[in-house]
């Protein structure tokens, strides 16, 4: 069994009780998450299966897209609702193009400080842990990057509903306490649904009910997307069945290997590999300097 499933993750699970489910589901044993999803939140949340595990790294390093509340007038220790209220502020209605102004000052590269209730390890301890035991810890800011942020309803008077692309390692709930603390009011997130972790969207997404039925009526496959999925927008080389044992050895392969012609490719380009269209791994296109030729440097392998 190899592949990914792009799961529909429900509100009061951890992203490893998914994987754990998926194991005692199915009966495989190396099931991989993609990346932490807060355990009161829902939504996408692909699942590497097999072989394609290798391919929770650059899972991990794609776009995420985010629906969220954002409630003002409250801000929590957690920066969610789940959190113990630590300021109150009374709010007036808000505005909804005053608020537009203020959230399109978020847009772009943005540095963002992790919260404490995070499983970002420090010391080699995760930060909630110290956070639970009343210790604080120094945390490092880091730059996100928010291609779009844009209101998608208001549904009370200090409340709004809030659509979010952005980078890797963006906290949407610190997010929404940076937006509060902007406009003086404080606010925590009050619900999060991931929309997209690209190239997987909600609309495609099934259910832990649809795993378990598939599972029981050894179905389970139909729901994998084969791993090369995910690398779509990379260009696509085929290498000669003579050069085979070679490219799964992980050495370089050089022209004489490909039907394509490497030559062409700027070097530090990502590609995907094929031997008679079976998807084999990822390589990265390479100069040899001393025989001025380029040739495909083997980075991951999917046999």
């Amino acid at each position: 069994m190899n592949g990914i499933i792009n799961v529909l993750k429900p509100p009061g699970m951890t992203s490893h009780d998914v994987v754990y489910f998926i194991r005692r589901a199915t009966g495989i044993k190396k099931v991989g998450h993609t990346g932490t999803l807060d355990p009161e939140a829902a939504g996408v949340l692909p699942i590497c299966i097999g072989k394609s595990t290798k391919a929770v790294q650059y899972l991990a390093e794609k776009n995420k897209k985010y629906r969220a509340s954002i409630k003002f007038g409250v801000t929590t220790e957690t920066q969610d609702k789940y959190g113990k209220i630590i300021k109150l502020i009374s709010v007036p209605d808000i505005d909804v193009m005053a608020l537009k102004k203020l959230i399109d000052g978020f847009k772009g590269k943005i540095m963002q400080t992790p919260p404490m209730y995070s499983a970002i390890k420090y010391k080699g301890k995760k930060l909630y842990q110290y956070a639970l035991e009343g210790e604080t810890v120094e945390v490092k800011s880091r730059q996100i990057e928010i291609f779009d942020i844009s209101i998608v309803d208001k549904i009370d008077r200090d409340e709004f509903i809030l659509d979010v692309f952005c980078s890797k390692g963006t906290y949407i709930r610190t997010l929404c306490n940076d937006i509060g603390e902007k406009s003086g009011y404080g606010a925590h997130m009050a619900q999060l649904i991931r929309l997209e972790s690209s190239p997987f969207c909600i609309e495609d997404s099934v259910t832990l009910e649809d795993i378990q039925l598939a599972a029981e009526n050894n179905d389970f496959q139909d729901l994998l997307y084969a791993p090369d999925f995910l690398f779509s927008d990379l260009n696509k080389i085929t290498i000669k069945k003579s050069a085979e044992k070679s490219a799964i050895n992980g050495n370089p392969i050089f022209s004489a290997g490909v039907e394509d012609d490497i030559d062409l490719y700027k070097t530090e380009t990502m590609v995907r590999l094929y031997i008679e269209d079976k998807f084999i791994a990822l390589g990265t296109i390479a100069h040899d300097d001393t025989n001025d030729r380029n040739f495909i440097k083997i980075k991951t392998l999917f046999t």
